[in-house]
């Protein structure tokens, strides 16, 4: 039943915003903090997830709270004269060849290896052979 009735709101949410799923779901927001009976029909099948969430969350929380924060007394030094901070990382972001992220091993070369004059000499025989046929 709670499905059906949730349906029901929605099909007359949509016919309101004039077939904006956009505006529909804002009517529906704000129907759901009047209506129980629908936010409990939306929420129903997600509800484990949501709880799963929040006892997560509340956990995570609890456990960064019991570890002291350890700040040390003074800031490490870096191990770069200071023209050149971020210099490095200026030239990868500009290059074109930039591997992205997740994707290293797909990165495309750096550059096109020199031909080798064995190879520039088969070329220049193979092209010699189609002209003399």
């Amino acid at each position: 039943m709670s499905r059906e009735y949730a349906e029901k709101r929605i099909r007359e949410a949509l016919k309101q915003a004039k077939g904006s799923a956009a505006k529909a779901r804002q009517l529906i927001i704000g129907w759901c903090n009047e209506d129980t009976k629908l936010l409990q029909a939306l929420a129903k099948p997600h509800l484990t997830g949501i709880v799963a969430h929040a006892v997560d969350r509340v956990v995570y929380r609890q456990s960064v709270a019991d570890e002291p924060e350890e700040i040390p007394a003074t800031p490490r030094a870096l191990n770069m004269e200071p023209d050149t901070f971020g210099k490095e990382i200026l030239k990868v972001l500009q290059s074109s060849n930039t591997p992205r992220f997740g994707s290293e091993s797909d990165a495309p070369p750096s550059r096109r290896p020199k031909a080798s004059q064995s190879h520039i000499d088969a070329m220049k025989k193979i092209a010699k052979k189609k002209k003399g046929d």
